[in-house]
């Protein structure tokens, strides 16, 4: 309990920052969803120019988790078709890189100095930011965690950022990759952005993708735990008799 209290007396804002990157893109989500029924042909042959402004767009949005990532992925690929992809990927790279400097200026450090207090959870950190190419990777490959909250938590924990950034996209790709290509099949879109599961393949991908992120990171945060007690253990003054 004096943890606890202490970790809330401590980075409230923090922790609140964190709690409105959960919430808000269900809210976000909800908006957007409604603008495209009002306006269906809204994003319908759009030129370079006006495509451009809807990625850097869509990149702001998903830093600040104003829309998910699995709602940009379906109306992409619905309105562009395979031409979009490579925006969207950019537009991922740009919303990680943005989400990455927020996360370090809103927190200035003070969750992980905080964790510091504590040998045990400060090691751990340390052995986290040790495994981070993984831990990245894994944490994006699951459809069911934030992507902005993601961000911010791995900003926290000190991941290099050209290491943050690369193993971003490349964990994003096998969902977004699947959801885009839903969006390029779609008939109604608006449906599918509602319910993004539906379907037998969709139900067994996105369950591999959870279990393979699931059990990924548990296999992670396992291995930083044993390393950690080690090295206390190794720290630890002998006793003599």
């Amino acid at each position: 309990m004096a943890f606890l209290r202490a970790l809330f007396q401590k980075n409230f804002s923090t922790l609140l920052t964190m709690f409105l990157l959960v919430a808000v893109p269900l809210l976000g989500s909800s908006a957007v969803a409604a603008l495209l029924y009002g306006h269906r042909h809204l994003l319908e042959g759009l030129h370079w120019g006006p495509a451009l402004l809807y990625f850097a767009l869509t990149a702001v949005t998903m830093a600040f988790a104003l829309t998910p990532t699995t709602f940009v992925a379906i109306a992409t690929g619905y309105y562009f078709g395979w031409a979009g992809l490579p925006g969207m990927v950019a537009a991922y790279a740009v919303a990680a890189a943005l989400g990455y400097e927020l996360a370090l200026r809103l927190d200035h450090g003070k969750l992980r100095g905080f964790l510091h207090l504590f040998p045990k959870a400060g090691a751990v950190v340390d052995e986290l930011q040790g495994q981070s190419w993984s831990l990245i990777v894994l944490t994006r490959l699951s459809p069911v965690l934030p992507f902005a909250l993601m961000t911010f938590v791995l900003a926290m924990v000190g991941v290099p950022r050209r290491r943050f950034l690369a193993a971003s996209v490349l964990g994003m790709l096998p969902r977004s990759l699947f959801f885009y290509w839903l969006g390029t099949e779609a008939q109604d879109v608006l449906a599918l952005l509602r319910n993004p599961d539906q379907g037998a393949l969709s139900k067994l991908v996105l369950l591999g993708l959870v279990l393979a992120s699931l059990f990924g990171l548990y296999f992670v945060f396992n291995r930083a735990l044993n390393r950690a007690l080690r090295r206390s253990a190794d720290a630890a003054p002998k006793i003599t008799p």
